[in-house]
């Protein structure tokens, strides 16, 4: 199931990226004479496709202001301007939008009008990547389903910003400048139903606190994380894809069975401070630590099924599922050990 979810979340985003490429492609080449039923209400500087009524391309024009927004138009595309304001006026007959893309401005939390994003109560995405916010806008509409909030100047999370967005299955905050004390207790109170929280590239030293518990991914790379705390993941069961590249973990801030968690499929920890290789669970399928400091492997030591009694229960017993395992960049010397071949028998891929 988490990864029908997972593959369902990835072909979203695939399918949303190619989906608006190909709708320009196609109605730039439509007869002008069927334009005329939208060209009436159709903002000036922007594009209104005819055989796509619900779409309004505003993108790449130049805007310092964001022009009247239709009542028919769901999805409003203003990416790649110079929008200082978000003020509500544009957007009093705009009632039915659901995604609303403003990447790329120059927005700021004193140019967004007190209210005017919780107005918007059927909007379900809002992308506000590159401007020049320094806190979570609030507040928020609470049908949000996606926020992507990366690459501003974000250094505070203001008290219950989330804590009605129970449709909220993705939020972005990478390449902020969040500290550990951003990052409270109830900071993402609420978010019962999140299942990707993307903080990387910000300023962390430690593990962010009560992450949701229906979490299914969880990206911390770009950090200077040093210590995963004694049972961390069991306040989120889910988890499945956790990388924690590019922080400052050795083996003192890894608990003895720190990583050893069976919802964890994909675990990346590449260019940190480790030595050796911290105990996996049998449930694991990818293992990245390449560019640590590990010298030496020993199969018969990682390996999460003592050996003997694999060799007993063969296929249909609980045998390791590692897949892929990359370890170039340290210290180990070729040829693969045989016992990590015994123990991974469905390894497809190792690099050294």
């Amino acid at each position: 199931m988490i990864l029908k979810v997972y593959t369902s979340l990835l072909l979203l985003f695939l399918v949303n990226s190619v989906w608006t490429r190909t709708v320009r492609q196609v109605y730039d080449d439509l007869d002008p004479d069927h334009w005329s039923h939208y060209t009436s209400e159709c903002p000036r500087e922007c594009f209104c496709p005819p055989s796509f009524p619900n779409a309004l391309y505003c993108d790449n024009k130049g805007l310092k202001e964001i022009p009247p927004i239709p009542a028919r138009i769901w999805y409003l595309y203003l990416q790649n301007n110079q929008i200082e304001t978000l003020s509500e006026k544009p957007f009093v007959n705009a009632t039915h939008l659901r995604w609303i893309n403003l990447n790329k401005n120059k927005i700021t939390n004193s140019g967004i009008e007190n209210g005017v994003l919780s107005k918007l109560k059927r909007l379900l995405y809002l992308f506000l990547e590159e401007n020049e916010l320094e806190e979570v806008p609030a507040p928020l509409p609470v049908g949000l389903e996606q926020l992507r909030l990366a690459r501003n100047k974000i250094s505070r999370i203001p008290e219950g910003v989330f804590s009605h967005l129970e449709n909220l299955t993705m939020l972005d905050l990478h390449q902020n400048s969040l500290l550990d004390s951003a990052l409270q207790s109830d900071t993402f109170q609420g978010l019962n139903n999140l299942m990707q929280l993307n903080i990387a590239k910000n300023s962390l030293k430690k593990m962010p606190l009560s992450i949701p518990a229906n979490t299914l991914q969880l990206f911390l790379d770009n950090n200077s994380i040093e210590v995963i705390p004694e049972n961390y993941f069991s306040a989120i069961p889910k988890v499945t894809f956790l990388r924690l590249n590019y922080n400052k973990l050795s083996d003192d801030g890894i608990p003895p069975n720190g990583f050893n968690v069976s919802s964890i499929l994909d675990l990346q920890l590449s260019h940190n401070q480790l030595t050796k290789i911290p105990p996996i669970n049998a449930h694991l399928e990818h293992l990245h630590l390449d560019h640590n400091k590990i010298k030496s492997v020993n199969g018969t030591q990682i390996c999460p099924v003592s050996i003997a009694l694999e060799e007993d229960y063969g296929y249909y017993g609980n045998i390791p599922r590692l897949r892929y395992l990359r370890l170039d960049g340290n210290e180990i010397q070729p040829p693969i050990p045989l016992d990590i071949m015994i123990c991974f028998r469905l390894l497809q891929a190792v690099v050294i």
